[in-house]
Order: structure tokens, then sequence, then C-alpha cells
């Protein structure tokens, strides 16, 4: 059996680097599997860091697509020339795709058009608006898709919903909770940790990322001075890319306890939220992780790709509330935040079930 699997953006990697350890695994045992990585994007990425494909103990890919565009319709179009090539030079029996991305989308679309199965992988996931781009993604990759692999059984519920076959649908648990479990004794220190005064437990950790809440920028300067207020002078430590400093820059917001720098490797930033006091972020993959590490986590946000985290981890969506912002931080701050709990099939063997699946099929 010969896997493509399709990687859009640099969080993706994450999610993939356990299924190519399980499918090198199984090509051990004796299996016929072999698979090829191709990202959509160009070689030299920024946000592919040196060190990304180390970190994860997994290869670079093995083709670049060199696809970039700010135009969903221009870039989805790049994506589908460029892959079709890929696929015709380079066959296939299973195409997986990752997430919501519009690369996932456009590679399930020119899949499913040669004929190949595909594969999705966090499949059902849901926001229940189609405004949003990445829904519209969700939508047509879960219903183009032979093989969907759900994190949780919303998910499944979800997909129930919109009719797909039961038979379709494989409950194989949270892939990155394999990443983070294989990762865990390999995080680092960043050298620059002890440089600024840090301690263990005592920072809290911010990141930020979507572009309505940094557009908002009114919104954007009241969560921050209450991030700020409510944080009593304990460091905040705020790994951000480059546009997301750009926009704190132009508010004005300066203070010694808030330190604002560049986006850290995997095995750093690991490290950032394992040691945390408590993490306030708008990130799904950051609320997961947090979740499983048990540190307490606050989301800028209405909605969790993965319910779990909120419903029985350590995540508490807020939305972007001011007043829901200030009380869960004051929780935080006084060590009252809920224990939390870990949810099925968290357990690092996500990756061996899918690949199980693909070979027995």
């Amino acid at each position: 059996m010969k896997i493509t699997i399709v990687a859009g953006a640099r969080p993706n990697f994450m999610k993939i680097a356990p299924i190519t350890r399980a499918i090198e695994a199984a090509r051990a045992l004796g299996k016929s599997i072999s698979y090829r990585l191709v990202y959509t994007g160009k070689e030299d990425d920024t946000s592919l860091d040196a060190s990304l494909f180390s970190d994860l103990d997994m290869k670079a890919p093995d083709v670049y697509l060199g696809v970039e565009s700010s135009n969903s319709t221009t870039l989805a179009a790049g994506i589908m020339i460029a892959f079709e090539q890929e696929l015709t030079e380079n066959p296939a029996h299973v195409v997986l795709v990752v997430d919501d991305l519009t690369a996932t989308m456009s590679c399930a679309i020119v899949a499913k058009k040669q004929g190949i199965k595909v594969a999705h992988l966090v499949a059902g996931t849901r926001s229940f608006d189609m405004k949003m781009p990445k829904e519209v993604n969700r939508m047509i990759t879960d219903g183009v898709s032979d093989y969907l692999f759900t994190a949780g059984m919303v998910a499944n519920r979800n997909l129930n919903q919109t009719g797909t076959e039961n038979e379709n649908v494989y409950y194989v648990g949270n892939i990155l909770i394999d990443t983070i479990r294989y990762s865990r004794n390999r995080l680092l220190k960043p050298i620059w940790f002890s440089v600024l005064g840090l301690e263990e437990g005592n920072y809290l950790l911010l990141t930020l990322n979507r572009r309505a809440l940094l557009n908002n920028r009114e919104t954007l300067r009241r969560l921050l001075e209450i991030i700020i207020e409510k944080s009593e002078g304990m460091p905040i430590v705020a790994p951000l890319h480059t546009y997301v400093r750009n926009a704190i820059k132009e508010l004005g917001i300066e203070v010694p306890n808030l330190h604002i720098m560049p986006t850290q490797n995997y095995l750093f930033f690991g490290y950032l939220i394992n040691k945390a006091k408590g993490i306030i972020s708008d990130s799904g993959n950051v609320a997961e992780e947090a979740t499983f590490l048990g540190i307490p986590c606050i989301t800028l946000n209405t909605f969790a790709e993965h319910p779990e985290t909120w419903r029985m981890g350590t995540n508490e969506l807020v939305g972007e509330d001011p007043t829901a912002l200030a009380q869960a931080l004051d929780k935080l701050m006084k060590g009252e935040w809920k224990k939390g709990g870990l949810p099925e099939r968290w357990d690092g063997r996500t990756a061996e079930r899918i690949v199980q699946i693909l070979t027995n099929k």
C-alpha cells in the first residue's frame, strides 16, 4: 500500500509525525506499506524552522509543491494543479489529509477525482458557522473521504447527523496526544529561560494567532490590559508570530513583565506549556496539549475543535469577553482551577490504530 500524506501548514506536521513512525514500525514487521510526504508550500517557508523535523523525529517532505497565495481561491487552484501532477507521477492507493486547511480540501478533491481513496485525519470537527472558510473545507473534505478518522464521540455524532456512512467513520483518538506523549521526555528548556529570571510554575504563557481578534484592536487592547492587570507582575511569556507582535506593538502596550518574543521551536514551546502556571491562548492545539499536561488553559474563543478539552480537561472558553477573562484569571491566580481529566483514547496509540485500519482494508 502506497500512502501519500499531505501537509498544508506547520501545525499539520505535529499530527503527521506519529503516522510516519507507525508506518515505519509496520514496515519493520513485514507489512507492505510505504508513504510519500508532500508539503504544499515552499521549501524555504520561514514557518518551517530548521529543527522542526528533528524535533518531531520525522523526515522532511519528499516534495514541496511550492504553492502560496493569500487568496484562498488562487491557493486552491494552484494546489490542485500541482497535486494532480504529483499524483500522476507518484501514484498512491490512499491520500491522507489533515485538519481543515484549503490544502486539505484541495488535495482531497484531486485524489477523489483520480479514483484514489481519501483518508481524513481529525474528521468531523464542526463550528456550524458556514461563514468560516475552514468550516467549508471540513464539510467538503469529510464529504469525499473514504476513511474518516475522528478524535472524539462529538465528531462521530457530527458526521452521523450529516448522513455519513458509519462504516467509513473510525474513532481512533486524538493524534496530537501521540506527539506530546512521545516528546514529553524530550522537551528542552529554552536558553533564554533563566536569562529572563523565569521560574517553573511561576509565569503565564500567552499565544495569539486568530486574525479576527487581532483586527479588532480595541478588544485586543482590553484583553491584554486585563491579562497584565490580573497577572499582578508575574512574568507573561508571549512567543508570537511577526504579524501578532506588530499588532501588539501598534497598541503601544509595554510593561516590564510582558516578554514578547519570536515563535519557538517545538521542543522549546512544549517545555513552556508544561512548566507554565497557566496559559491564555486562541489555539485549539495548545488547549489539547495543556489538557494532556494538566495545565490550566484559558481560550479566547467561543469554539473548540475538541470540546473534550473544556468538558473534561483543563480548558475554559471565555471568548473575547473581558469580564469572563478577568474571572477566569482570578481563579487561575488563586490556584482554584479545575483539575480536569483525560478523555478516552488519549493513550498515544492513535497513529497505530490508523495504520492498522488502513493495512487491514
